[in-house]
């Protein structure tokens, strides 16, 4: 027996995002009005990708300060300088840091299918998150987590070669920034 098909037979979850089908009709209506037709566009992953690394950033920030607020609300003395503060970086779609006695972690867009996170030195020198409790040294740079963009353009975001989980990988930096950046 078939069932008919409607949006009503649809949970949330199985829609993520109709932004790709509301681009697809003003494109329809533009090569309508300009006679240029484009008919292998939905092939090029750049445009998924710019919309996935500004929507990816966005969720980071978003889980940052949850937990950040959170950390504030229970550490109390909102004039102490324990209080951990989130700042946009200027010129930049949706860069942002944490900032705490003289430590910044930074959160950035390096490009359209990487993001980088790295504490930020006093000394202005960039240093990479510990990962592990044997990690004793940390190393100079940042972690990248770079897209990865699978069959009919999916993208996953890969940190090391392994799909990230937003809530593990978020907590583990509020935690290693309150780690490294309290008195």
């Amino acid at each position: 027996m078939l069932h008919s098909f409607t949006m009503m037979n649809l949970n949330q979850n199985q829609i993520s995002n109709t932004k790709w089908i509301e681009q697809l009709a003003l494109e329809e209506l533009n090569m309508e009005e300009s006679g240029v037709i484009n008919f292998s566009e939905h092939l090029n992953p750049r445009s998924y990708l710019d919309e996935a690394s500004i929507q990816l950033m966005n969720q980071v920030r978003d889980l940052f300060e949850v937990y950040v607020t959170k950390f504030n609300e229970f550490r109390g003395n909102s004039q102490s300088s324990s209080q951990i503060r989130i700042f946009k970086i200027s010129n930049t779609v949706n860069d942002f840091m944490l900032f705490r006695n003289s430590l910044r972690l930074i959160v950035s867009r390096k490009s359209i299918d990487c993001l980088t996170i790295g504490f930020l030195t006093a000394n202005k020198e960039f240093v990479a998150p510990r990962l592990n409790i044997e990690d004793h040294s940390q190393s100079q740079g940042v972690h990248e987590i770079k897209a990865h963009i699978g069959p009919f353009n999916k993208i996953t975001w890969n940190f090391m070669g392994e799909e990230i989980d937003l809530n593990a990988m978020v907590r583990h930096y509020v935690s290693e920034f309150v780690s490294n950046s309290s008195r």
